[in-house]
């Protein structure tokens, strides 16, 4: 069962960031996806096996990208991008976690 709910959240969260990708420039999509992941992420503390394993591996896991920032980190060779992704994402996710409680 576990396994079903991480597929069908991931149905939902890779053309979410299909569309995300479409619609900004660049680096921009990545980092909004990282950002946005890791607020909803934050605010699943506590949360259940299953809204776990939907929103948080499923959805999450395919709307979010490590590998697409590691190469965009590379190839803009920025300090600034990197740095920014990882203040934001952490900054989101600490915020949405003392947030939702």
């Amino acid at each position: 069962m576990t396994a079903l709910l991480v597929a069908l959240g991931a149905v939902v969260g890779a053309p979410a960031r299909f569309l995300v990708a479409r619609a900004l420039p660049g680096v921009t999509a990545t980092l909004a996806v990282n950002v946005a992941g890791s607020a909803l992420l934050g605010a699943l503390g506590g949360a259940s096996t299953g809204t776990a394993a939907l929103v948080g591996v499923g959805f999450c896991g395919a709307f979010t990208t490590y590998s697409a920032f590691a190469v965009e980190a590379v190839e803009a060779r920025s300090w600034r991008y990197v740095v920014a992704t990882v203040v934001l994402c952490v900054g989101a996710a600490a915020i949405s976690r003392s947030v939702a409680g």
